[in-house]
């Protein structure tokens, strides 16, 4: 469903050219002359030994004139891995063979000739190895041999090689060869099963959506794998170990249809061919693979468990948001992390209930206030990330997520949906910066935003208020003072509401207030004394308060 937007003026058009925040950037070298458009892996898998027999076939185009070298991310067999890594043994280019470096973890191939723009190419990377990481060979939970990747947030490079970040999304293809006893899944369709001779099968599976490299997924083991539904045409999938069948089955079969239908009305299109729900021994708790979300293996109980509910209706939105809708840079991952975590409360709110809601913002506040004590100078979003380890904290998860919900108590539930919706169409299978989010939202709602972008994802700090009301019965006024006492040096504006409560009257007056200082005193007129004066009676804001009655 379309919606018009409303129309911006020209001096907020000006205004928001302006004030938009400089884009951070990561420090993964980006090569925005190089498109990569289609990886196909083909692998051989063994019973007799962890090492992997790979070739990649890579289809790519260049976008602008003078590119030299084609670089991608793969890591090396050597001492830094206990001897396990990557070899290559040889590369061509549109069928010829060329020279290559493979050192640091990079493999540079020479251009024997600058292509033009627009011009496209053809890259063949044959490489073995045993998998340090990124692809994970052992026993699961019941004692069988499995193979899983877990590629989050660059490990992809252990065992494939690609452009490793989220930057150049691609469409993608996995033709395996393994032992006949296991069964292949991946992004995607399976288009081919084949028995081929001593006792392997090949199995191909095509992605034909563009994703991120870490979304590429691979599961090989002994499944039990059930059709369940679908959604638009598409299949709703379950995938889990023989042993745990009738659990898997039970656990997985809800709420992924209704999640799935729930997300494509408020946001827009679901992106993918299927969606498949996946027990694994690779993750730790859900990993969300576009159309082929692994859990791990302990999320499969047979009991429904609220916890693992949730798990699954967080993976289901980052199909939307990380997937569909992708970061630039690892310093945005809020995009992914925050989004999914809010999107995972409106569906609770929408299924559930709003108690359910409101206890999700509360434990998310709780996690907020708790993080923020002990690292006082943390942002949402990074600046010049170079180690992945420090990709995601409980702040791009909660903090990002109370971010979006005080925007949309900022900017109105209407106009947040359609910025929201606004977003999700311009980026679609594509990339996006806070920026792009936030240049979307001042459309939607006809606002600038720069002041609320800045004070709560560049800038560290937390909101404590203490208040005080007292009612004056000669002027018929509420008078309400709140101070901003958080000692780490940060100062906030924002709109505030409260609620004057009259006996006898069933609803409360809810007034909104600007908090522009650290101390701030408002009127409001009332013709006889309240009962009660409440901060933010809706959970608007996050933050730790008092309002205290002076008489």
């Amino acid at each position: 469903m379309s919606r018009r937007l409303p129309a911006v003026s020209a001096s907020l058009a000006l205004l928001m050219a302006f004030v938009q925040p400089s884009a951070p950037l990561d420090t993964y070298p980006k090569n925005p002359a190089i498109d990569a458009l289609n990886y196909a892996f083909r692998l051989e898998l063994s019973d007799t030994s962890d090492a992997i027999l790979g070739e990649l076939t890579l289809d790519l185009r260049f976008l602008a004139a003078g590119v030299r070298v084609v670089r991608l991310d793969l890591v090396n067999a050597g001492p830094a891995h206990d001897g396990k890594g990557m070899q290559v043994s040889g590369v061509a280019l549109n069928g010829a063979a060329v020279p290559f470096t493979h050192a640091n973890d990079e493999l540079l191939i020479p251009l024997p000739t600058p292509p033009a723009v627009q011009q496209r190419a053809q890259l063949v990377v044959r490489y073995s190895g045993k998998p340090a990481t990124g692809l994970l060979i052992g026993r699961n939970k019941h004692g069988d041999r499995t193979f899983f990747s877990d590629n989050w947030p660059n490990r992809a490079r252990h065992w494939l090689p690609t452009i490793d970040h989220p930057y150049d999304k691609a469409t993608s293809e996995f033709i395996v060869t393994a032992p006949s006893h296991y069964q292949v899944v991946s992004n995607g369709l399976q288009i081919e099963v084949t028995d081929a001779p001593g006792a392997l099968r090949r199995t191909h599976w095509r992605n034909s959506v563009p994703i991120a490299p870490w979304l590429f997924v691979l599961g090989v083991a002994r499944f039990a794998m059930q059709r369940v539904d679908t959604f638009e045409g598409k299949p709703i999938e379950t995938w889990v170990y023989p042993q745990d069948r009738d659990a898997g089955f039970a656990d997985f079969a809800t709420p992924t249809k209704s999640a799935l239908a729930f997300y494509s009305d408020y946001v827009g299109p679901y992106a993918y061919e299927r969606l498949a729900n996946i027990q694994s021994s690779s993750v730790g708790g859900g990993m969300e693979a576009a159309s082929a979300i692994f859990y791990h293996e302990s999320a499969v109980t047979g009991t429904r468990s609220v916890r693992w509910r949730n798990v699954v209706i967080h993976e289901i939105a980052h199909q939307w948001f990380g997937n569909a809708v992708t970061e630039s840079d690892w310093d945005d991952v809020w995009l992914s992390e925050g989004f999914a975590t809010y999107f995972t409360l409106l569906y609770i709110e929408h299924a559930y209930g709003r108690d359910e809601f409101l206890r999700g913002l509360d434990d998310s506040r709780q996690t907020v206030m708790a993080f923020a004590a002990k690292n006082p100078s943390y942002t949402i979003i990074h600046q010049n990330l170079s180690r992945m380890e420090d990709v995601t904290s409980s702040h791009t998860y909660q903090k990002g997520s109370w971010v979006l919900h005080m925007l949309r108590g900022v900017v109105g539930s209407e106009a947040f949906q359609r910025g929201i919706r606004t977003y999700y169409q311009r980026h679609f299978n594509a990339n996006a910066t806070t920026a792009d989010f936030r240049r979307a939202m001042e459309e939607a709602s006809g606002r600038e935003l720069g002041w609320f972008f800045d004070q709560w994802l560049y800038r560290p700090g937390t909101l404590e208020i203490a208040g005080r009301w007292s009612y004056d019965a000669r002027a018929k006024q509420v008078r309400i003072a709140l101070d901003q006492v958080q000692t780490d040096g940060s100062q906030f504006r924002m709109p505030i509401e409260v609620a004057v409560h009259h006996r006898g009257q069933a609803t409360p007056a809810i007034h909104r207030l600007e908090l522009n200082a650290k101390t701030n005193t408002f009127t409001i007129d009332a013709a006889s004394e309240p009962d009660d004066v409440r901060l933010d009676p809706n959970r608007w804001v996050l933050m730790k308060s008092t309002l205290q009655r002076e008489r």
